[in-house]
């Protein structure tokens, strides 16, 4: 144990202790703005500099390990007025345009300039990057003029994920972060994952907004159907300034009413619905020599990420649309039939903790409907916008349930929002089909959890299943090379691109590991909470294939809610 004194406490730490972390255990809080505590230390912003007594000069505080005695400064005179200069410097080639700046109010760099007092004009010339803005994508826009060349979604992009979209160009005053060759999002192999928003400290990567299109939507007279990912009532009063981990599924819908959508559903229906098309589609590899091992088709960044990087794998993906795309579909053929509504009259939304289901719902081949499926796709951070922007007090808001017809959901619906969920839920219903019996426990635990890649058997009859779950992409890379290279053999595989699954989804709340563990244990309470814990076992779901769809991979089933893919390797070149 080290011990050292910081701003007049003794504080005893670990050897190898960083000053950053020992300031933190004596509540003694240092700005940061290129440190992130779920990556590597990069020392380049210089905001976290103290002073050290017997030392000429600043040190970083996130990279300078503790020492036997040190006496340190956190807000000296000297320190203060470093840190304000190293801020000027910055101010000096970002913009000022705070007012309209979609992180402002979560904006790192803005919170650090209030906390130092930045109220005088800079003393520096104003000398903006002039790389224009890229809103090419449909879920990320980019904005390098607010870029702090911090690094952390190149580490996010590059060594988290393993996608390889972003690097650094030229050197010293004009470096920049930018995909290669000058390129726009739209056309790189950026899977719109959505994980460099979540690290990125300033506005200088932001969520495409599509708030005003749903209030255009209203304001012309469509009928506004909104259907609610598993994971958004974990992850909306959070992002309402609530604690991690509240679930808040009545006061969801009630908010949505308030704001104007005429049905509120609930997208665990359609997770239920994903089960029960995947699992007999893997009965029916597995039982009449199909390609194996199946991989879930749920995520749109996986998708792509596979039709982009492993076109040859894309027979291997599942043939079932998503859980949003299977709503949409739906919400466009049954629900006209049994509402009255003109399918020409509404507009389907989808909220959801992922950016890349903006990408997936203008995907062209999703209008199986004969029209495109889902219209607009929102995040959580967009529905938290809406609700600010609509004066509603959300704390205080009443429990709504969903409306009918697809308003009843099962709890493997729910743990789709984890990872290992879809998995989860797949075993269980896939058991009861082939065994006849539940499985016991009801709760698979061996695929649960934030390990990177999870490996089990499940044993029905005489044939053993083997199944893995990896979730972020470079461990789902892991996982595939191992295959490719005949180390490991499988059935069915399940692959979600975000660290953790959709709680820590591209749209939600900023988030960390150990936010992420709030996330988890809330979404596991919540489903051993609900009545009906099984796909098959939904009386919503009986009633669709009784009254429309009749079979599960059934004629209709193949032409509604499955779907095709393509090679898209030609974004590498």
């Amino acid at each position: 144990m080290i011990h050292l004194t910081i701003d007049g406490q003794r504080v005893e730490v670990p050897e190898g202790t960083m000053i950053l972390e020992a300031a933190k255990q004596a509540n003694i809080h240092i700005p940061t703005l290129c440190y992130h505590e779920d990556q590597s230390v990069k020392a380049v912003c210089r905001i976290c500099v103290v002073e050290i007594e017997g030392t000429r000069t600043l040190s970083t505080a996130c990279s300078t390990p503790v020492g036997e005695g040190m006496i340190i400064h956190t807000a000296s005179p000297k320190v203060l007025k470093a840190r304000k200069n190293i801020l000027e410097l910055i101010f000096a080639r970002h913009p000022q345009d705070c007012l309209v700046c979609s992180k402002s109010g979560k904006c790192e760099l803005q919170k650090v300039a209030q906390d130092l007092g930045m109220h005088d004009p800079i003393r520096y010339d104003t000398d903006l990057r002039t790389r224009e803005r890229d809103c090419s994508s449909p879920s990320i826009i980019r904005d390098p003029k607010k870029c702090i060349i911090c690094g952390r979604c190149l580490e996010t992009c590059n060594e988290i994920q393993g996608v390889n979209v972003l690097s650094k160009e030229n050197r010293g005053f004009d470096t920049l972060i930018a995909a290669a060759y000058g390129q726009v999002l739209e056309n790189t192999c950026c899977i719109n994952c959505g994980q460099c928003y979540q690290v990125c400290p300033t506005g200088a990567i932001s969520i495409h907004d599509d708030t005003d299109e749903i209030r255009h939507q209203m304001w012309i007279g469509k009928k506004l159907v909104i259907q609610v990912a598993p994971s958004v009532r974990i992850n909306l009063a959070e992002a309402m300034g609530e604690e991690p981990g509240v679930v808040s599924t009545g006061r969801l819908v009630s908010a949505l009413k308030r704001l104007g959508f005429d049905y509120v559903f609930d997208s665990d229906f359609s997770a239920d619905l994903t089960i029960m098309e995947e699992g007999t589609e893997l009965l029916h590899r597995i039982q009449n020599g199909g390609t194996l091992p199946m991989f879930t088709s749920c995520c749109p960044a996986w998708v792509k990420y596979c039709e982009t990087y492993l076109p040859n794998y894309t027979d291997h993906l599942s043939t079932a649309k998503s859980p949003q795309q299977m709503f949409g579909a739906l919400i466009k053929t049954w629900f006209p039939k049994v509402s009255g509504i003109d399918p020409a009259d509404i507009c389907s939304i989808s909220v959801m903790p992922c950016t890349a289901k903006k990408y997936e719902c203008k995907r062209p081949e999703m209008n199986d409907s004969g029209y495109q499926d889902v219209d607009i796709s929102i995040t959580v951070q967009e529905l938290a916008s809406m609700i600010r922007a609509g004066g509603i007090d959300f704390k205080e808001l009443p429990d709504t349930p969903f409306d009918n017809p697809f308003g009843t959901g099962s709890g493997a619906g729910l743990i789709f929002g984890a990872t290992g969920g879809v998995m989860e839920a797949a075993l269980r219903t896939v058991y009861a089909v082939v065994m006849g019996k539940e499985m016991e426990p009801l709760e698979y635990t061996p695929v649960r959890g934030f390990e990177g890649i999870k490996e089990s058997s499940v044993q029905l009859g005489d044939l053993t299943v083997k199944v893995a779950v990896a979730h972020g992409i470079k461990n789902a890379r892991k996982l595939i090379d191992e295959i490719q290279a005949g180390r490991a053999d499988y059935h069915f595989v399940e692959i979600m691109a975000c660290p953790g699954g959709c709680i820590g989804g591209g749209g939600n709340a900023i988030r960390t590991w150990k936010i992420m563990e709030k996330r988890k244990k809330a979404i596991y309470e919540a489903e051993r909470e609900l009545p009906i814990r099984l796909s098959h076992k939904n009386p919503a779901i009986t009633k669709i294939y009784d009254e429309y769809l009749k079979e599960p991979c059934g004629e209709l089933s193949h032409r509604l809610l499955h779907t095709t893919y393509f090679n898209r390797e030609d974004l590498l070149r």
